[in-house]
């Protein structure tokens, strides 16, 4: 079977609405969202107060932040195993081999990416405002709405950035998640497999969605951008 053959039978198992296909992309985008979801604020939040405050050990937890936006997948796997195994910290919750340590593992991924570039970018807008603010006598909510309404856009490409990171993540879920059928197994990790099992077709179709969900993804980001520059 030749290569154009493989892509012609992932369109139609995908134009099929597969029962099994779709389940794991919907648990993959599931996980993904829900992580980004409880990564992305508080990256947000970390970033704000990391370019507006002063304080001991400041510059220490920056250079900690920018590091851990370079960390392997593996690694946050492997640390999330060891929390949540029977022997470790949280073993007793039980949450090994389930979506809940793949959402753990995902939001670690996500954070430091978000909170890292969030500060390079508040710090910015921080430095050429802040007399403004200061003269104005603006509190500190007001200072985060104003920053956040002035760079929506560059926030939203950081947030789908964490989220592009999370989707295409294939190591840590595999560890924590232990790629069970039905119930831990996403699109990276079904990829990974189907491909070893042989199964081109299905490893194809998955990779076409998840291209196509990264390029929807970031033609939405665009559109915004846009309609924004046009007002």
């Amino acid at each position: 079977m030749n290569f154009f053959e493989i892509i012609l039978n992932s369109i139609k198992l995908i134009l099929s609405l597969d029962f099994k296909l779709y389940e794991i992309i919907i648990l993959s985008l599931s996980i993904s969202l829900i992580s980004l979801g409880i990564a992305s604020p508080l990256g947000i939040i970390t970033g704000f107060f990391l370019s507006i405050k002063k304080f001991y050990f400041k510059s220490i937890i920056i250079i900690i932040l920018n590091a851990l936006m370079g960390i392997p997948p593996v690694v946050v796997g492997l640390i999330v195993y060891f929390l949540f195994a029977r022997n470790g910290p949280f073993g007793v919750f039980e949450l090994l081999y389930t979506p809940y340590a793949m959402i753990v593992a995902q939001s670690i991924i996500i954070y430091p990416i978000v909170a890292s570039l969030s500060h390079e970018l508040f710090t910015y807008n921080w430095n050429r405002f802040k007399d403004h603010f200061r003269s104005f006598n603006i509190p500190i909510v007001g200072i985060a709405f104003i920053l956040i309404r002035h760079s929506y856009f560059i926030i939203l490409t950081i947030i789908m950035s964490g989220f592009g990171r999370a989707v295409s993540e294939v190591g840590a879920v595999m560890i924590v998640g232990g790629n069970i059928e039905n119930y831990t197994r996403v699109m990276t990790t079904a990829i990974t497999l189907q491909t070893r099992m042989g199964n081109l077709d299905y490893a194809m179709a998955l990779g076409i969605v998840l291209i196509l969900i990264t390029v929807f993804i970031n033609g939405l980001v665009y559109i915004v951008n846009m309609k924004r520059n046009n007002i």
